[in-house]
């Protein structure tokens, strides 16, 4: 599972693009400044650094320098994230070294794809994996297939979307609002009740013995997956 840094001051930016790249199978972590962006490049060594331009304590490009200087991380794929939308900020970008380079605002869904690609020019060609197993659970997340014990399982585009959560993270308890924000990619009070009507009809789905759930109510909380 290739480990993405998402660097960028805006909570809510870092918040999205992560949910996305986590739906398409991607580890990511996330700083909201340059020192901690220099960290976790040096103590994680991320597969690929999305990074915003403008940060509170540094400039994207002087750490995109500091990278490309160093041999260590000479050959980290870099995606600029920026507001501005002068050429010359994109050529000095890439001139410094950065591998792609992506305007806000932005798809986010084009974010997820622009990290493949560049990872598979980083890679040679490589095809990056995009599955999950857990235990009797696999989920091909490019394919949008779901198996169950080897028997493929019908899901809805929001079932697989909170399956894949779930398996990401097994035995977190998740809140109804987590799982619309972080599952779905959208937050909006007054529809976490929703969420219980996806749950029952993907536990429907799911479970063999409904005494016995996948999907486990967690009183006063939420959901969790437990152990398959």
């Amino acid at each position: 599972m290739p480990a993405i840094l998402v660097v960028d001051d805006d909570p809510g930016i870092v918040r999205l693009v992560r949910s996305y790249l986590e739906q398409a199978g991607f580890k990511v972590q996330s700083a909201f400044d340059g020192a901690t962006a220099r960290r976790l490049i040096r103590t994680e060594r991320p597969d690929l650094v999305v990074l915003d331009l403008m940060l509170p304590d540094d400039d994207g490009f002087e750490i995109a320098r500091a990278l490309r200087s160093d041999p260590a991380t000479a050959n980290l794929p870099i995606i600029m994230l920026t507001a501005r939308v002068d050429d010359t900020d994109r050529i000095v970008g890439l001139e410094l070294g950065a591998d792609d380079y992506i305007v806000k605002p932005f798809n986010p869904r084009e974010v997820v794809a622009r990290v493949r690609a560049v990872l598979r020019r980083a890679g040679g060609g490589a095809v990056v994996r995009n599955r999950i197993e857990l235990g009797c659970l696999v989920l091909d997340l490019d394919a949008h297939q779901a198996w169950l014990a080897g028997h493929e399982l019908e899901l809805t585009p929001t079932e697989f979307a909170l399956l894949s959560l779930f398996m990401r993270y097994p035995g977190h308890a998740f809140t109804r609002a987590e799982l619309l924000e972080q599952g779905l990619g959208y937050a909006a009070t007054g529809l976490e009740r929703t969420v219980d009507s996806h749950i029952k009809n993907l536990r429907k789905k799911l479970d063999a013995d409904p005494a016995a759930p996948v999907i486990e109510t967690v009183y006063g909380v939420g959901y969790r997956l437990r152990n398959v």
